[in-house]
């Protein structure tokens, strides 16, 4: 009867986890489609001219810091499901054409390569373990976190240069 009860206990559990892990997939596919909007929302708000704008002269620029947000984007998504990038390693950033038009063009396309990735991972692919550039061990889940948390760092950055520009960024959009 002990047997009957772990094992019943163990399938209880294992179907929680099955639907806990579901959930968190179509959580990470709501979160990344919400900071795509409000990266967006950062890239019009700045104006034309300050995107080439530098606070000081061995920081990004405005473009740079978007562009170099993109390439990560494509980086850690490629890493988690396996699929080449469709964009080299540091190509976006290196573009001549930093022009607002082209720079949103491309950021967003970075977002929809991440959603796209996460939408055709199951909750057991999420969870199966990846080596990030060759040194960090953790799970596929873990390393979109770390992704998320690349991207909203750099766009948090901008949020000087947008007020430098004279313009206002975007309110928090955190839900």
């Amino acid at each position: 009867m002990k047997k009957i009860k772990l094992l019943l206990s163990l399938l209880f559990a294992f179907a929680a986890f099955q639907s806990v892990s579901a959930q968190s997939n179509e959580d990470l596919v709501k979160d990344w489609e919400r900071a795509k909007a409000y990266t967006k929302e950062y890239l019009d708000a700045m104006p034309e001219s300050g995107y080439s704008l530098k606070p000081t002269p061995e920081m990004r620029s405005f473009a740079e810091q978007m562009l170099h947000l993109t390439d990560a984007n494509y980086t850690f998504t490629s890493a988690v499901t396996g699929e080449k990038s469709p964009v080299g390693m540091g190509a976006s950033e290196k573009s001549t054409d930093k022009s607002k038009e082209n720079v949103t063009k491309l950021v967003l396309a970075s977002y929809d390569y991440v959603i796209d990735g996460i939408k055709k991972m199951t909750p057991e692919k999420l969870n199966e373990s990846v080596k990030l550039f060759g040194r960090f061990e953790m799970t596929k889940a873990a390393a979109l976190n770390k992704n998320f948390e690349h991207q909203t760092h750099h766009r948090g950055q901008t949020t000087v240069y947008i007020r430098l520009a004279g313009a206002k960024p975007p309110q928090e959009k955190l839900f």
